[in-house]
């Protein structure tokens, strides 16, 4: 089968010939219509993100159809469409049991730690493949399963409740499925900060409060547009200790601040005035879990999530291309999410 890999860190992607992975009694082989391009792949192929071994085929946002199944699986048949929870877990260490796989200690991430989505096929546990409703299409199905499958994960591990305002710090594919979903669980009004003004634009029109953080500093405009309060949720997107930094000074009392985007860089924080108190919180969150997958993919079959065609951008299963997108990542792109749909995607 024709894949995308990485061999060598700091290096383009190239185009291999390998072999159609052979699957277990408990596993699935899928065939892949859809692999989303996350910025998480750029880390991985500069090295800001360690990759363990190499040659790798890169990709952990997978929708496609069951190929082949192995005997010991149930749960989905040939033929079926699915989309792919990217956390390969043991099931049974402390942290499996308990519904938090991403800290399995023999856990492995798919594109990471294992061959991932640029490819025609990819195997997974079948315990990893989720239904994915006709509604719903494979474009959709892959994307969820990172960044909106995150973004649901940050508003869960932050408490947001009904009624609370939000302050989204990022505007990419994770802000974008943020903002929804925290509609979705009945929150305020949301505040989202940005640089890019066609984001911007997009974010007045969705209904929300466009900050732009070129104007003046964000927490500062939050602060002022909330009359002093500051918001009760805040989501940092972005992987900055700067926008980290905002993101908590932007916070009310009682607010929680749920760091979700990645950098080496330390945040300095005044424990007593900014932190204590105000009795704010700051929370880190790390993937997403297997069981909120069934209430996410709801939401986008009712159409409560939804990523208008102008979000998206489709390439090819071509190294040319998904290199080209990987390179565009280190900016600010106007479009959400790029897609790859392989020649011969179901």
């Amino acid at each position: 089968m024709r894949a995308v890999r990485l061999a060598r860190v700091g290096r383009p992607l190239a185009e291999s010939e390998i072999p159609v992975p052979e699957i277990g009694p408990d596993e699935v082989l899928i065939r892949v219509a859809a692999a989303g391009i996350c910025h998480s792949d750029a880390h991985y192929r500069a090295g800001i993100s360690k990759i363990d071994r190499l040659p790798l085929t890169l990709g952990h946002e997978v929708a496609g159809r069951v190929e082949r199944v192995g005997k010991d699986v149930s749960n989905v048949a040939a033929g079926d469409r699915v989309c792919v929870h990217y956390l390969v877990q043991c099931g049974t260490c402390e942290f499996c049991v308990r519904g938090l796989e991403q800290f399995c200690p023999t856990g492995q991430m798919i594109g990471k730690h294992r061959d991932g989505g640029y490819a025609e096929f990819i195997k997974v546990p079948g315990r990893n493949a989720f239904a994915l409703p006709d509604e719903i299409s494979f474009e959709i199905g892959a994307i969820m399963m990172c960044s909106s499958a995150t973004a649901l994960h940050a508003l869960n591990k932050a408490r947001l409740k009904p009624g609370e305002s939000v302050a989204i710090f990022g505007f990419g594919g994770l802000g974008f499925s943020a903002l929804q979903l925290a509609r979705a669980l009945g929150c305020g009004a949301i505040y989202i900060v940005e640089i890019n003004p066609a984001k911007l634009a997009s974010i007045k029109k969705l209904g929300a409060v466009a900050i732009d953080a070129q104007a003046g500093d964000p927490a500062e405009q939050i602060k002022e547009a909330t009359a002093g309060k500051g918001v009760d949720v805040s989501l940092e997107l972005i992987g900055s200790a700067k926008t980290m930094r905002q993101c908590v000074l932007c916070l009310g009392p009682l607010g929680r601040a749920a760091l979700v985007g990645l950098t080496k860089e330390s945040m300095s924080i005044f424990p007593y005035a900014e932190l204590i108190n105000r009795e704010t919180e700051i929370i880190g969150v790390s993937d997403h879990l297997a069981t909120e997958l069934p209430a996410l993919i709801e939401f986008a079959r009712s159409g409560k999530l939804r990523f208008p065609p102008e979000t998206l951008r489709v390439v090819g299963l071509d190294a040319g291309q998904i290199n080209a997108a990987l390179d565009e990542l280190q900016n600010s792109i106007d479009h959400v999410r790029t897609v790859i749909v392989p020649r011969n995607a179901p």
